[in-house]
């Protein structure tokens, strides 16, 4: 080992170097076992990887365990017997390729204070949890990298997302990189570089994200100052080239001359967002909507005083009625963004052919909400026809969106969004978003916090089937609260029930609110 590498693994050389990597499907953790193993086995080192697979659909990584231990050249060193899995509180490097894993890692006991280091790229991708909440049911990153910090004994965490993309490889090669920065095992760099080149997969690529990761690692260790823990939101997207039309700069123009400027931002947003979701007559209806509502529930002189209730209901309303249906689902699966986006993902390269397949479960519901108001209410009634188009639709459809046929039959479905406005859904939603809008007026009035409590319930709103149906619910029973108690009900008790509303599907925790507040 050249003496400028500092490794503190070898103090105690009869001792195996352990080391854990978590990474997902596609993100190389078996080949970053392979180099380390080939790393190891080329200078000295037996070596053994083992791993076990994590459950599918983001609820756990794949684990590869990976031990090095001295004394493979020297014919009197025994072959040692190694561990096929790593040990709560027994583990001295682990390698996570994303947050959440590092956070997944700490919770297993991997890494302690007294031994470990933890490297880990700080980007994130949500979990099934975090993405099916009923609320916002994201981890916060910073409580992640906090604790990780403090559970390690050092804790390397940088984009290392970004790098692998701006390389054309994957992230495992990064966090070969940055291993080898930290130079806790007694290899050089070159040692390091040989073990990619020998295995022979993607080699340039890889050494250019090896040498992104290395380089990141060190001018921290050199700076000595950890790694910025904040991740970035993304900033406030650019409009320019959105609104670059007569009818579109009018819409802007009214923002700025009939609405408080503390919701231009917002409004700004929502009118981007619901020319993309329909037309402009129905931005056009958001501002006229939002234009009643300030007038009639805010005095000119107090809406400084009222600001956040403003905000708040500009962005609920925008939400709302850019509302999810089929129309929209199947707009969202045909856009050419979503194939590049793919594409990227799975670095498809130049001449290659990929496959999307999507898994689609309408209900009848959804079926009759998406069809002209006369005829999906006859539909929804009980008859003959209702029971056999429910029962064909018992079972769920594979669409190949990626082919002809499974793309035309997406397109005719989001090209029918012309006819939203004579849907049934369409029709519902607009009666409640209407009812809605009219508590929050009469509530501003007398209690702009109550009121500005009202406006968040529209959190409950959210997706499409199942989870649509079940916050709908919550929402109706909210809303029957706040008629039934609009004179008693103060904003903690609306704020307790609503994030009771989100804490779970079935209820149980609103109920239980109900009852403490004896609200019924």
């Amino acid at each position: 080992m050249p003496p400028s590498i500092h490794s503190p693994l070898t103090n105690s050389p009869k001792q195996p170097i352990k080391i854990a990597i978590l990474a997902m499907g596609g993100e190389g953790g078996g080949v970053l076992a392979d180099w380390i193993v080939t790393l190891g086995e080329e200078h000295g080192y037996f070596a053994q990887t083992t791993s076990v697979p994590g459950v599918a659909q983001r609820t756990g990584a794949t684990i590869y365990y990976v031990e090095l231990f001295p004394g493979a050249d020297d014919p009197e060193v025994p072959t040692p017997v190694l561990a096929l899995m790593p040990t709560a509180g027994d583990v001295d490097i682990v390698l996570a390729s994303e947050l959440m894993e590092a956070g997944r890692a700490v919770q297993r006991g991997l890494v302690t204070a007294d031994r470990t280091t933890l490297i880990a790229s700080s980007h994130r991708i949500f979990s099934m949890e975090e993405r099916s909440a009923m609320g916002d049911g994201r981890v916060d990153s910073e409580v992640l990298i906090q604790q990780s910090r403090q559970a390690a004994l050092r804790f390397i965490h940088f984009d290392m997302a970004k790098m692998a993309e701006k390389s054309g490889s994957v992230i495992s090669a990064v966090l070969f990189g940055a291993l080898c920065g930290t130079e806790i095992l007694p290899f050089s760099r070159n040692q390091f570089e040989a073990a990619i080149i020998k295995k022979n997969v993607g080699i340039k690529p890889s050494l250019q994200a090896f040498s992104l990761g290395l380089s990141r690692t060190q001018l921290e260790a050199e700076s000595k100052t950890a790694p910025e823990p904040h991740i970035p939101q993304k900033a406030l997207r650019s409009h320019h080239r959105f609104f670059q039309n007569k009818k579109v700069n009018a819409l802007l123009l009214r923002i700025r001359q009939k609405l408080p400027a503390c919701v231009h931002d917002i409004a700004i947003e929502g009118v981007r967002r619901l020319i993309d979701y329909q037309d402009l007559a129905y931005a056009g209806l958001y501002l006229d909507r939002l234009q009643n509502l300030i007038e009639q529930a805010v005095k000119p002189d107090e809406r400084l005083l009222h600001e956040q209730l403003l905000r708040e209901t500009a962005r609920h309303l925008a939400l709302w009625m850019a509302y999810e249906d089929t129309m929209r689902v199947a707009d969202l699966k045909t856009r050419a963004s979503r194939f590049e986006r793919v594409r990227k993902e799975m670095r498809v390269k130049d001449g290659q052919l990929f496959e999307i397949n999507d898994f689609l479960h309408p209900r009848m519901e959804e079926i009759c909400d998406s069809l002209p108001a006369n005829i999906g209410r006859w539909l929804s009634c009980p008859h003959f026809v209702n029971r056999m188009l429910a029962k064909l639709l018992s079972r769920g459809r594979v669409i190949t969106t990626s082919s002809l046929r499974g793309y035309l039959l997406l397109g005719m479905l989001a090209s029918w969004r012309r006819m939203r406005r004579y849907t049934l859904r369409f029709q519902h939603e607009t009666l409640r978003i209407e009812e809605w809008l009219g508590r929050i007026s009469v509530t501003a009035k007398r209690d702009p916090a109550l009121a500005t409590e009202i406006a968040q319930c529209q959190r409950l709103i959210k997706g499409y089937g199942d989870t649509y149906s079940r916050g709908s619910r919550h929402f109706q029973t909210l809303m029957e609260i706040v008629d039934h108690h609009l004179h008693d009900l103060s904003p903690a008790s609306l704020r307790q029930l609503r994030e009771a509303a989100l804490a779970d599907e079935q209820g149980d925790r609103l109920r239980e609110c109900q009852q403490r507040l004896s609200l019924y």
